[in-house]
């Protein structure tokens, strides 16, 4: 698998917010979102063995928490549904399911919901599916945001996340438009994420999500990363 980067820390985002993880950034992106904070690091990846990611783990000092799904893996990118993503997830999975058969190892994935994966991939390797759908905001087309088949797909799944990146009340009625009532998605499974790569604007784009959540009934979770390490990254 091509990673561009992967290290221990805590999940920062969505549902899991605390959890301790381990990030494994998959190398590539169908999409090019304007204000993706990771694009210099998605670009570039590594070949990399599943022999040689599974001493990166045992180095962290957290493969037995893995394991024991105490702390979970989480694939990110880019996008980690891309197919050659999809392949190498697979092989590492099953490496690690051969290797330490008893296992309840947890994966997430961080997807933006563009791309209809095979159905025993979602079923059979992930565990909770996190996805970010583009608002116009990211300024790309609408046809390349939005795939019926895909987000339906991810719908389906028991544990699925919607996420979605808020600047202004608008983004609120463009996420319904386009996405919840047209694919029928829960309230309940719906996050408000407010739109913001620093300390200097969280708080004030966390407030606006916080008073879009008392107006509309949505969840809003926060950038916890942000809020303790800033813009650090690999913490």
């Amino acid at each position: 698998m091509k990673i561009s980067e992967d290290f221990y820390s805590v999940q920062g985002e969505g549902i899991s917010q605390g959890v301790p993880a381990y990030f494994i950034r998959l190398q590539g992106c169908n999409l090019n979102c304007v204000w993706c904070d990771t694009t210099e690091v998605w670009k570039k990846g590594k070949e990399t063995s599943n022999e040689e990611l599974e001493e990166r783990i045992k180095n962290s000092g957290q493969m037995d928490n893995i394991l024991e799904g105490t702390a979970h893996i989480v694939w990110t990118g880019g996008e980690p549904t891309l197919p050659q993503n999809q392949n190498a997830i697979r092989s590492f999975l099953d490496y690690l399911n051969h290797h330490y058969p008893s296992n309840n190892i947890y994966n997430e994935i961080e997807t933006n919901g563009t791309i209809k994966v095979n159905n025993t991939f979602l079923e059979n390797y992930i565990q909770q599916v996190n996805c970010s759908p583009k608002l116009s905001n990211s300024q790309m087309p609408i046809k390349r945001r939005i795939n019926p088949n895909a987000l339906e797909q991810i719908r389906n799944h028991e544990n699925s996340w919607f996420k979605f990146v808020i600047s202004s009340e608008k983004d609120i009625f463009e996420m319904e438009e386009d996405y919840i009532n047209p694919f029928h998605i829960k309230k309940s499974k719906i996050i408000l994420m407010p739109e913001s790569d620093s300390l200097k604007t969280l708080p004030e784009k966390t407030q606006l999500c916080y008073e879009l959540s008392k107006k509309y009934g949505y969840r809003t979770i926060t950038r916890g990363h942000i809020l303790a390490w800033n813009k650090k990254t690999e913490v």
